[in-house]
Parts: structure tokens; sequence; C-alpha cells
């Protein structure tokens, strides 16, 4: 009779160590899946008079200034032809709401990594209609 309480209390002795382990297991891969991660746009950057923009297909952000943006910037300057062609880039990024009140922008990227930045202008060239009279 003691035997079998001994190997009773023993086996419980494993079994209850045994999911302890498993519990720890779970809680770090909570802990991992909470970490936030950059996502990637792809879109044209322009850098013009100070102001730097990130468009794209279905977005358009005003891009924060950090060490990134301005070697960003540089990249692309050295690319450009004029003031105003943009250059098609590749960069991860967090989106946040602006709270700043000198800028207009809704939305702003911070930009984490550089990933890719194209060779040439974009083809898309931001021309102003100018109307002309005629006399």
């Amino acid at each position: 009779m003691k035997k079998i309480i001994l190997l009773l209390a023993l086996s419980l002795s494993i079994f209850s160590c045994k999911n302890s382990e498993e519990k720890k297991e779970e809680t770090q891969e909570v802990t991992v899946g909470t970490v936030e991660k950059s996502k990637a746009y792809k879109g044209d950057f322009i850098d013009s008079n100070g102001v730097m923009v990130l468009m794209g297909n279905n977005f358009i952000y005003g891009v924060k200034r950090n060490s990134l943006s301005e070697q960003l910037s540089k990249q692309v300057a050295a690319i450009k032809q004029n003031d105003m062609d943009m250059v098609n880039v590749i960069v991860r990024g967090n989106v946040t709401e602006n709270t700043d009140s000198e800028s207009e922008w809704e939305e702003i990227i911070t930009i984490t990594e550089i990933m890719n930045v194209a060779t040439k202008p974009s083809d898309e060239v931001i021309k102003l209609n100018e109307t002309t009279k005629n006399n």
C-alpha cells in the first residue's frame, strides 16, 4: 500500500512539473507575438522645400524626420533631376496618427529601414497647370 501511494505521489509530481514547463513556453510565445513589426511600403518619395512625402497607389503619408529619412532624402537627391522629381522606394516603417499641429498630414510614417531606392526618377511627374491668356 505504501508503494502505491509513493508511486501515485511521484507520478503526480512529474505530471505537475511537465504542465508547469508548458505554461512557461506558452507565455513566451505570447510575448514574442506582441512585438510590433514594421510594415514594408512601396511608393514614390519626394523631398521638396523640406517637406518629405511617401505616396503609394492607395496612400500618401508625410515622412517624419529622423536619421533614416535624412539618409533616404540624400540618396533620392542624388538621383532626381529637378526639385519635383519623385523616386520609387521601398521602406519599412510605422504609420501613426500625426500629433504635430504644424504639419497638415493626417498620418505620418517613421522610417525604420530603407530597403530599396530606384536608380532613376519615377515616370510620374508632378506638373503645375498654368493657364495662359490669349489676347
